[in-house]
């Protein structure tokens, strides 16, 4: 019988990974670690939660929104205060996204390599049943 697989980490493409890693550490807290060589960089937030950050010398990415982008995955995120979550955010470099679809229920920021990450309220984060 095949062991049920479990999710362990998300990689993220970037430049930097010490620079992001470290963006990252300064919204989530976790502990950060750091491979041999400067292509990789570990966050573990809460003891199992993990992001990677691998260097990649693609391109800037694409704007978002753009239709004819790549498919890509972004991250979300429940803050309990939507204007002082990006108050905060902004203060350790992330950038508001020009285009904000959320209303009061989120907003679209980029991180400082570019990609775009989104913070929700805790209702808007729920999950109903009838999802």
């Amino acid at each position: 019988m095949i062991a049920t697989p479990r999710l362990f980490a998300v990689t993220i493409d970037c430049p930097d990974p010490a620079g992001l890693v470290r963006f990252y550490q300064a919204f989530l807290g976790g502990e950060l670690s750091f491979s041999s060589n400067e292509d990789f960089a570990a966050l573990v937030i809460d003891g199992s939660v993990r992001l990677d950050f691998q260097r990649v010398s693609n391109p800037a990415p694409a704007r978002w929104p753009d239709p004819d982008a790549a498919r890509r995955l972004h991250l979300d995120f429940a803050v309990d205060d939507l204007d002082q979550a990006e108050k905060q955010l902004l203060g350790i470099g992330a950038m508001l996204a020009d285009f904000q679809p959320g209303g009061e229920r989120f907003r679209v920021l980029l991180d400082p390599a570019g990609h775009p990450f989104c913070i929700a309220t805790r209702s808007a984060a729920s999950i109903s049943e009838h999802a």
